[in-house]
C-alpha cells in the first residue's frame, strides 16, 4: 500500500475531518488510519481491525473465507438490525407464475430447469425498492430488487438480483456501510427513501468505486414507469457445471415483454403524493385484467479464457459486461400470472438467498457474491425468526426433500423414529447422500497467500461509468445531470458536493462542467488522484433506456377526462380506439357519479378529478362539452390535469370542448396535441414521450 498523509485546510471542513492518515489499498480503495481524534476501529470484543475494506480470502481473486470472524461478526450484527421488517427491499410486489425453457443449455449445464425445454416450473418473483421501509412509496428515485424464486424438481434455485446491473461495491464486507449511510439519518429520523442526503453521498464520495452505479442511479433506471417495464439482472458471473464437470461462467439477464419505460422527475415526485400505491396497484390491475407481466430470461456465456482477455474484472460487481463484448443468448419466459392469496403470508414471508441453487449451477468468487451467500440467510433467520423458515408455504421445496435437521422455533412438520443422524444403520428408511445426483461444487484449484487484499484488476473504477454516460443519447445525459444536480444540492457540506464534481472529472469533463454549473460552484475542483488510467471504452447502445421502450400501446393507460355533456360518440369512438391498441382507459370526471353524456346515459367514472391526475395515465384526452369546459377553467384540478400531461411530454387529444380547457392553460400545440378527429395520430404519439417538447418545459442543464 501507498501511503499518503493528506491535511484538510479548509476551516468549514475541518471539524469533521480533521488531520486524516489514508492509504490506498491494492485495488483503489481508501482506507482511512486510525490516530489524532479518530480512535481505533474494534470487534464487539474489542480486537482491533486492521482493515475494514476488505474480507479474507484464499487468495487475491480466491473464495471468501467462512474463518473471517470480522466479516461474519459486522455482517450478522447488520442482519439483525430490523425486527420484522427486512433492513433492505421492504418495499415490495410479488406474484405467483412460471418459468418456460426454450433453449437447452444442456452443453452447460446438468440443471434440469436449464435443460428440460417445454416445462413449465413454478416460481414467485418479488420487485422491490432498496432504501425505504415497508411504508414507503412505491416510487423514489431507487435501485429495484428483482427477485425469483424457482421451484425446480431439484430444489428451489434463488436467482436474487436488482434492474440495474451493476452494484455500489465490490466487497461484501462494505454492505452494511453503504446501508447504513442511505438509510435515514440516525440522529433524525429522515429522509425515507432517498439517496439525496449528506450521508449517502459523503460515503459515496469516499468510495470511487460507486461511481458506475452512481451513473446508473442518476438514470432514468431508477424511475420506471412500471414494474412491468424494468429489466432484472444476477448482477454477479454465476458458473454453469456440465456432466463432464467443466465449467463456464453465466450472467443473468430479465427483459421485459412490455419494453422499457421511465416516468421524468417532476411526474415521479407527483405521483407519490397522487397514489403511494402506484407500482403495486399497476402490477395487481395488470394481472387482474389478464394482462400478465412477462419477461425473457437471456443469459451471457464465456470462459475463463474469454474473461481474461475482457479490459475489465469480471468478478467486480461495478462492472458489467457489454452486450456487444459477449451477445445474450434468449433462454425462456417467465409470466406472472396470480397474485399473491395472502400478501403477509406471501410476498412479505418470502425468503430468498443466493445460496439456495441447484445442481449445474455454482458460485463464482466475486466478493460481494461470497458475502451474500452468508448474509441472506442470516437475514431470513433473524426476520423470520426460526431456522425453519423453509417451512413457510411459499418457502417451501414442491419436491421432495428430507434431511436430519430437527426441532427450533415454529417446527411445523412430525418427523417420526428415534434417528436424527448420519452415518446411522437403525433405520431402514433413513435419508443418505447421493454423489450421483447430489450437488457438486466445481473443483477450482485455489493457490496465493491468504489475506484481506484487493485484485488490482478491481482497480479501475471510472472507465465503465465513462462508457454508461457516452453511450446515452443527449435527453439521458441531460437527465443524469438534472438529477445529479437535485441530490447534491440537498447536500449542507461544500466539500462533499465538490468531491463529487471532482470523481465526475474522471468520468466526463463535460458531465463536472455541467454539475458544478448547477450547483454555482465556480472552479472546478481537482480530479482525485487514481491509481490506473481511465479507458475510453466502446459506445454500447444496449446500455440506453429511451431506445428499449417498444412502438406500443400495450400495457399502458389513457386517461379520458370528461364532464356533463360529453359527446357519446367522441367517448366510444375513443374508448374503442384505445382498446384495439390493447391499452386500458379510466374515465376521469369532476364527481364520480351523476355525470351524464350528451345521450343521455349516465357515464361510468373511474377515478375523480382531483385525485386522478394525469400523471398516473400514459396519454389523456379531453372530451368535454363547451359548457363543462368552461366551468373546468377555474378549476385548479382541471387545469393540472392539462399542464402536467403536457410538462411531462404526453400525448394529448381533445374535441371542440377539450380545445376551451386547453386555450384556458396557455400552451401552444404542437405534434402530439391533437384533435380527436384523428385518433390515429394521437395513438401514435401516445406510444412514446414527446422528448423534443423537453426543452421547451423545463431548463435542460
Amino acid at each position: 500500500m501507498s501511503k499518503t498523509n493528506t491535511t484538510i485546510a479548509n476551516p468549514e471542513i475541518q471539524e469533521t475531518k480533521n488531520l486524516t492518515t489514508t492509504s490506498i489499498g491494492n485495488g483503489g480503495e481508501l482506507h482511512q488510519i486510525a490516530g489524532n481524534t479518530h480512535p481505533e476501529l474494534t470487534t464487539n470484543q474489542g480486537v482491533v481491525i486492521a482493515d475494514d475494506q476488505n474480507s479474507l480470502k484464499a487468495s487475491v481473486r480466491g473464495p471468501t473465507l467462512l474463518e473471517d470472524f470480522i466479516l461474519r461478526e459486522k455482517i450478522t450484527h447488520f442482519d439483525h438490525e430490523r425486527i420484522p421488517e427486512r433492513v433492505v427491499h421492504a418495499r415490495g410486489t410479488g406474484a405467483h407464475g412460471y418459468f418456460e425453457l426454450t433453449h437447452s443449455l444442456e452443453k452447460y449445464t446438468t440443471a434440469k430447469i436449464l435443460t428440460e425445454t417445454g416445462h413449465q416450473t413454478p416460481v414467485f418473483s418479488r420487485i422491490s425498492t432498496v432504501a425505504g421501509g415497508s411504508g414507503s412509496v412505491d416510487t423514489p428515485r431507487d435501485v429495484r430488487g428483482f427477485a425469483v424464486k424457482f421451484y425446480t424438481s431439484e430444489g428451489n434455485w434463488d436467482l436474487v438480483g436488482n434492474n440495474i446491473p451493476v452494484f455500489f461495491i465490490q466487497d461484501a464486507i462494505k454492505f452494511p456501510d453503504l446501508v447504513h449511510a442511505v438509510k435515514m439519518e440516525p440522529d433524525r429520523g429522515f429522509p425515507q427513501a432517498a439517496t439525496a442526503h449528506d450521508t449517502f453521498w459523503d460515503f459515496i464520495s469516499l468510495t470511487p468505486e460507486a461511481m458506475h452505479m452512481v451513473m446508473w442511479i442518476m438514470s432514468d433506471r431508477t424511475l420506471p414507469r412500471s414494474l412491468r417495464m424494468i429489466e432484472g439482472f444476477g448482477v454477479h458471473s454465476f458458473r454453469l457445471i456440465n456432466e463432464m464437470g467443466e465449467s463456464t461462467f453465466v450472467k443473468f439477464h430479465w427483459r421485459p415483454k412490455a419494453g422499457l419505460q421511465s416516468t421524468v422527475w417532476d411526474e415521479t415526485v407527483k405521483i407519490a403524493g397522487a397514489d403511494p400505491d402506484f407500482h403495486r396497484r399497476d402490477f395487481f390491475d395488470a394481472i387482474g385484467a389478464g394482462d400478465f407481466p412477462e419477461w425473457e430470461l437471456a443469459v451471457q456465456l464465456f470462459t475463463q479464457e474469454e474473461a481474461d482477455e475482457f479490459p475489465f474484472d469480471h468478478l467486480d460487481a461495478t462492472k458489467l459486461i457489454p452486450e456487444e463484448l459477449v451477445p445474450l443468448t434468449v433462454i425462456g419466459r417467465m409470466v406472472l400470472d396470480r397474485w399473491p392469496d395472502n400478501f403477509f403470508a406471501e410476498t412479505e414471508q418470502v425468503a430468498f438467498c443466493p445460496s439456495h441453487i441447484v445442481p449445474g449451477i455454482d458460485f463464482s468468487n466475486d466478493p460481494l457474491l461470497q458475502g451474500r451467500l452468508f448474509s441472506y440467510l442470516d437475514t431470513q433467520l433473524s426476520r423470520l425468526g426460526s431456522a425453519n423458515f423453509h417451512q413457510i408455504p411459499v418457502n417451501a421445496p414442491k419436491c421432495p426433500f428430507a434431511n436430519h435437521q430437527r426441532d427450533g422455533h415454529m417446527q411445523m412438520t412430525h418427523p417420526t423414529g428415534r434417528v436424527a443422524y448420519e452415518p446411522n444403520s437403525l433405520a431402514k428408511d433413513a435419508p443418505r447422500e447421493q454423489p450421483a445426483t447430489g450437488f457438486n461444487s466445481m473443483a477450482e484449484p485455489v493457490a496465493g497467500d491468504k489475506g484481506r487484499i484487493r485484485p488490482e484488476s478491481f482497480t479501475d473504477h471510472y472507465s465503465q461509468a465513462r462508457q454508461f454516460f457516452a453511450s446515452q443519447n443527449d435527453t439521458e445525459q441531460a437527465h443524469i445531470v438534472a438529477a445529479l444536480v437535485f441530490e447534491l444540492s440537498k447536500v449542507a457540506h461544500p466539500h462533499i458536493r465538490e468531491a463529487m464534481v471532482g470523481h465526475m472529472l474522471h468520468i466526463n469533463e463535460e458531465l463536472a462542467r455541467r454539475v458544478a454549473t448547477g450547483l454555482g460552484i465556480k472552479d472546478l475542483p481537482a480530479a482525485p488522484a487514481i491509481p490506473v488510467a481511465v479507458q475510453n471504452l466502446p459506445v454500447s447502445p444496449a446500455l440506453r433506456l429511451i431506445d428499449k421502450m417498444k412502438d406500443t400501446l400495450a400495457g399502458r393507460v389513457v386517461g379520458i377526462l370528461i364532464a356533463e355533456g360529453s359527446d357519446a360518440k367522441t367517448l366510444e369512438k375513443l374508448k374503442a380506439a384505445v382498446a384495439s391498441a390493447d391499452a386500458k382507459y379510466k374515465i376521469i370526471a369532476p364527481q364520480i357519479n351523476g355525470i351524464h353524456l350528451s345521450d343521455g346515459k349516465e357515464a361510468k367514472v373511474d377515478g375523480q378529478l382531483a385525485g386522478s391526475p394525469s400523471v398516473i395515465f400514459d396519454a389523456i384526452a379531453l372530451v368535454l362539452s363547451s359548457e363543462s369546459a368552461k366551468k373546468l377553467e377555474r378549476d385548479m384540478a382541471a387545469g393540472d390535469f392539462v399542464r402536467d400531461a403536457y410538462s411531462h411530454l404526453k400525448a394529448i387529444a381533445y374535441d371542440a370542448g377539450g380545445e376551451i380547457l386547453w386555450n384556458a392553460a396557455g400552451i401552444n400545440k404542437d405534434t402530439a396535441v391533437t384533435s380527436t378527429d384523428n385518433v390515429k395520430d394521437f395513438l401514435a404519439a401516445a406510444k412514446t414521450r414527446q422528448w423534443g417538447r423537453e426543452k421547451l418545459v423545463r431548463p435542460l442543464l
